[in-house]
């Protein structure tokens, strides 16, 4: 990508979408697949062909990709295999990219399309009673956000459950364990992890490497949420595989200031105040043990936990970050998807 961008082909960012969108499955006779617009955003609604036997499930994906690339079409075959396992109505959000579209302009689109979906249940048969907000990756980062929005909304049904996908969660601590250990692990390294931070801001990364060394954090903030983003959080199973506790590294004002968005409550939920974390709906969480991002998921699940949240958690102990972006593919699949995918349809259905 970075060769394409410097001969004035393409951008590198352009390379990824093209590479990351998909092939399009063959047209399915069990689904009605319907596409629609909300205020500008895409949308495409997954129904079972066959009559319902009474008001189905509604559920809500914001698929991965960074909040950069990625699209609905990427993740067609996760929305349908949900749709008809689990008799359900699947709306899939093609939320706005950045840069062209800047933060946090995805979780407007998101909240907006949830909005819709919400207030037009009758249409689609939804029970009010069963709502669920999914995504993987960044995209369950939205719906982790969406969730907490939504407790504001008096006038809409509360929603049953959310579901996520190796949630991206935090951006204060990036020597957790699952940071150091997989580092170098595809497809999400450590050093893209920050990269795609400042693509999604729309900055440069000239920061980027004081950012890996958590100097964009200052001390009072450190000491604040060390109670919530913490290795001595993350239980010992987990620091087998090459741990080392970090040094302690000084904090840079101009660092802070160049990227400080990711230390907001919108980009980093899992900071966000009890007295709002108590109120979530029941939550399903799926973390992949080659993943750095993991231990995001793992600390969620102890706040929700602590917060007397009911969690079903699903570790994928030979997962990596964003397999299920094979899901559905024949031979290039992935065992571990497959049984992800299996495991959050059995969930859902005992919802």
């Amino acid at each position: 990508g970075k060769i394409f961008e410097k001969l004035g082909i393409c951008g590198d960012l352009s390379l990824l979408r093209i590479l990351l969108d998909g092939i399009p499955p063959w047209r399915d006779s069990k689904l009605l697949i319907k596409d629609l617009k909300v205020d500008e955003v895409p949308l495409r609604i997954y129904q079972p062909k066959w009559p319902p036997a009474g008001k189905r499930r509604g559920i809500l994906y914001f698929h991965g990709g960074a909040g950069t690339f990625g699209s609905i079409r990427a993740f067609e075959r996760i929305c349908r295999y949900m749709a008809k396992k689990c008799n359900s109505v699947v709306v899939s959000v093609g939320y706005r990219l950045a840069p062209e579209h800047p933060y946090p302009g995805q979780y407007i689109d998101c909240l907006n399309a949830t909005l819709y979906f919400m207030r037009n249940l009758e249409e689609y048969h939804v029970d009010p009673a069963l709502i669920i907000i999914s995504g993987d990756s960044c995209g369950a980062n939205f719906a982790t956000v969406i969730c907490q929005i939504l407790l504001n909304k008096r006038d809409l049904p509360k929603v049953r459950a959310q579901v996520l996908f190796y949630p991206g969660l935090q951006g204060l601590d990036f020597h957790l364990p699952s940071y150091q250990q997989n580092a170098s692990v595809p497809m999400l390294f450590r050093k893209l992890v920050i990269y795609f931070c400042f693509r999604y801001l729309n900055k440069e990364p000239s920061v980027l490497e004081d950012v890996l060394q958590n100097r964009h954090v200052p001390e009072s903030m450190k000491r604040k949420y060390k109670k919530w983003i913490s290795a001595d959080i993350i239980p010992d199973e987990f620091k087998i595989r090459g741990y080392v506790p970090p040094k302690s590294t000084s904090y840079k004002p101009e660092v802070h200031e160049a990227i400080k968005e990711i230390l907001g409550i919108t980009f980093s939920p899992l900071i966000t105040e009890d007295s709002i974390i108590c109120q979530l709906p029941e939550s399903y969480i799926v973390t992949c043990e080659f993943d750095v991002l993991r231990d995001d998921g793992l600390l969620y699940k102890k706040r929700l936990e602590d917060n007397g949240i009911q969690v079903t958690w699903y570790h994928s102990e030979s997962g990596f970050h964003g397999i299920l972006a094979f899901f559905g593919y024949g031979i290039f699949s992935f065992l571990s998807g497959k049984k992800i995918m299996d495991s959050t349809v059995n969930y859902i259905n005992s919802l």
